[in-house]
């Protein structure tokens, strides 16, 4: 079944490839198909477009550049003649704008048994008040998890988001305010899905511990230790108090670009004294920026550039909020996630 959010006209959303897909395609009348696949699904890329080609009589191209996310929209040069986009494994972000019709295919996953989740939540001893965060494959467990861990004396709070975010407890790689808004009334949070990715950005965004637990594994990780992660970013800012040359950079990605958040962090540090330029990209690579006469950067771009690939660049890279701890503007403490509103 296809479900309309409010992201306008141009999209549309499925669980997971299969009839509703293929004859929403057919009735669309597309017949040049562009297929984006995040890496995990790279792999079988090929077999997908062919089984989606074969089923809906359209021609199928497979975009070579993986998508990390919905934010990740296609190029011109990289759609090119296609007159319908289909992301795999991403839910549409509500307040970005899609230029081309984007059919977003969630792959939901049904795996998991909520009793048998709840019972290695119990054997994990966490504590009893959790909040609950997903991937969007799993977030078929937002309606039946609850109930199981309430039956083994645990409560499961899920809670909403802004406009970034589709779903109640669903997690974006730069926004986790479906977490922060109930952040008050749990003792820790957990997610359901795979990977440390996500794990890791609920760290950056809250001060409760953070558990992980895949669904369909049943495999559940130790809790991250926040207080290491935030340490190591105190210290690179405080490492780049005396920077006088900044560089400020700015995806050109439709649901990234935040370039009023640059010209008001590039009229900030002139006001302090210091030079910045702005630097404009669509996918940033670290070797783009070799070479160059300034100290550090900023990034305004997705977050997680500065919070996850920070040992890919060799002079540091900070977020907007650290940039203004550099500058003396906010305190180290407490540490401020870059959530994208």
């Amino acid at each position: 079944m296809a479900t309309d959010l409010p992201t306008g006209p141009n999209a549309r959303v499925f669980p997971s490839v299969g009839p509703a897909l293929f004859e929403a395609v057919r009735a669309a009348g597309a017949r040049r198909i562009l297929l984006q696949v995040p890496a995990g699904l790279v792999r079988n890329a090929h077999d997908l477009a062919g089984e989606i080609a074969q089923a809906a009589g359209a021609r199928v191209s497979v975009s070579v550049r993986p998508c990390f996310g919905a934010c990740d929209l296609p190029s011109a040069a990289e759609a090119g003649p296609s007159d319908l986009v289909i992301s795999l494994g991403h839910a549409p972000i509500p307040n970005v704008r899609l230029e081309r019709t984007t059919f977003f295919v969630e792959m939901r996953d049904p795996r998991g048994d909520p009793d048998r989740l709840a019972g290695i939540v119990a054997d994990g001893g966490l504590p009893r008040r959790l909040g609950l965060v997903f991937s969007i494959q799993h977030l078929d467990l937002a309606g039946v998890l609850p109930a199981a861990l309430e039956r083994r004396g645990y409560t499961g709070v899920i809670g909403t988001g802004d406009r970034r975010l589709a779903y109640p407890g669903q997690a974006l790689g730069c926004n986790y305010t479906s977490a922060e808004s109930i952040a008050d009334r749990v003792e820790a949070f957990l997610f359901l899905g795979t990977g440390r990715f996500h794990p890791l950005g609920l760290a950056w965004a809250t001060d409760r511990p953070v558990w992980a637990l895949d669904p369909a594994q049943g495999r559940l990780e130790p809790p991250i230790d926040r207080a290491a992660l935030v340490a190591q970013r105190q210290l690179l800012v405080a490492s780049v108090r005396d920077a006088r040359r900044w560089g400020i950079l700015v995806s050109g990605f439709a649901g990234q670009d935040r370039s009023a958040t640059a010209r008001a962090l590039e009229e900030r540090a002139k006001a302090k004294g210091h030079s910045a330029t702005i630097l404009r990209f669509d996918r940033l690579d670290p070797r783009d920026l070799e070479g160059r006469d300034l100290d550090a950067y900023v990034s305004t771009a997705c977050p997680r550039i500065a919070l996850d690939d920070r040992a890919l660049y060799g002079r540091p890279l900070l977020t907007p909020p650290e940039f203004l701890m550099a500058l003396g503007e906010l305190p180290l403490a407490p540490y401020r996630f870059d959530t994208y509103h």
